[in-house]
């Protein structure tokens, strides 16, 4: 394991985990939110995103975390490694909600505190919209290594796994 990749709903804790699988490895670990947002809360124009992306993707090791769907299978392509946290609804739900108010450290900017309708919209049809589009990504690329977790307690159950070795 040393190109890694770790996609999901938003709200499931992709950042979370990226940062304890970080810990276990020692590899390198990126967030795609910091490419993608500049300070002052604007997102940077697209071909500074992909930019960005690119120089971590030529790496030699990385772990990447974020969903981004017109740059995944680029990053499924370069990866060895997939970890898609594939949780119900109502757990994202209340992951994003859960928050709120807090100093993150995978954003360069305060994102807004107001719930913000369009964002949970796209998280209640995560399930209907883009899970099938995921899905179809590692059928593509079944070669690559990948683990789908269905509960916060199976990822916290395989980074204690991997923490002890």
């Amino acid at each position: 394991m040393r190109k890694v990749i770790v996609i999901g709903c938003p709200g499931s804790g992709k950042s979370t985990f990226s940062k304890e699988l970080h810990k276990a490895t020692g590899l390198p670990l990126y967030h795609l939110d910091m490419m993608y947002w500049a300070s002052d809360g604007t997102n940077v124009p697209r071909d500074i995103f992909r930019e960005r992306l690119r120089e971590t993707l030529d790496k030699e090791a990385w772990i990447i975390d974020g969903n981004y769907r017109s740059t995944m299978e680029m990053r499924i392509q370069l990866c060895d490694t997939v970890f898609f946290l594939d949780y119900p609804t109502e757990i994202c739900i209340e992951g994003v909600r859960s928050r709120k108010g807090k100093e993150r450290s995978d954003v360069p900017c305060k994102m807004p505190e107001d719930e913000d309708d369009k964002f949970i919209g796209f998280i209640n049809s995560y399930n209907s919209e883009s899970r099938p589009a995921v899905l179809e990504l590692l059928r593509k690329y079944s070669q690559k290594n990948i683990a789908v977790f269905k509960d916060r307690a199976e990822a916290d159950r395989y980074l204690s796994q991997i923490s002890q070795k």
